[in-house]
């Protein structure tokens, strides 16, 4: 991501700028925020280093393709570091930067929709805390030949949803978001939110249920 870190800034201020290793993840949001408002290039580093990883993952989710997801991501935070003036701080920063992430990727979708172009079979690794959750940490070659099949399962599954829905599961079920974060980023009511997702899970665990009869109807 390193041209997202050359991204232009205004000239420092020397008294109130700090170097890069005085910022770490611990750093308060409010603080940050300052710096990021001072166009501090070490803030802003900061800023990427922390969200890039589920910026990216999250987009891998909706668009299905890892080229497009790394493009989005870029363009994700020059919108971020475009419009920090405009974030008001009624919410997390982060959730902020989901939402402009959620607008990046279905954008994209529907210009990709119009050119012909669907989802590519390319997805990315699954969050591993989440893949663990569901199956458990491999301990020998049998079960982590089995953990990696029930991945790719994973992956094909929720690529099968559609787009509402992916965005729901990738927030909730993947990167484990508050019900009110989300509702913060879709711009949905909380019970809309939780009815779709209730749906999106019922589908998901029908796809599942179809991908292993198939995988035993092959002999895998």
């Amino acid at each position: 991501m390193s041209s997202v870190l050359e991204l232009p800034t205004r000239e420092l201020d020397p008294v109130a700028s700090a170097p890069a290793a005085e910022l770490n993840a611990e750093f308060p949001e409010r603080l940050l925020l300052a710096r990021l408002r001072r166009k501090e290039p070490a803030a802003f580093e900061l800023l990427v280093k922390t969200h890039k990883d589920r910026v990216f993952d999250f987009c891998v989710r909706m668009v299905g393709d890892r080229e497009e997801a790394f493009d989005l991501t870029q363009e994700i935070f020059v919108s971020v570091h475009l419009h920090l003036d405009k974030f008001r701080q009624d919410s997390k920063l982060s959730t902020w930067i989901f939402r402009i992430s959620k607008n990046h990727c279905l954008n994209r979708l529907k210009y990709l929709k119009r050119r012909g172009r669907g989802r590519s079979d390319d997805y990315a690794e699954a969050n591993e805390l989440a893949i663990n959750a569901s199956v458990g940490a491999p301990t020998g070659p049998d079960e982590i030949l089995e953990a990696n099949r029930e991945r790719e399962w994973v992956h094909r599954a929720i690529a099968e949803l559609d787009e509402d829905q992916r965005m729901l599961v990738a927030l909730r079920d993947v990167e484990g978001l508050s019900y009110e974060e989300i509702v913060e980023i879709t711009e949905l009511p909380e019970g809309t939110v939780k009815s779709r997702l209730h749906r999106a899970r019922e589908k998901l665990v029908g796809i599942l249920e179809r991908l292993e009869k198939q995988a035993v109807h092959r002999g895998e």
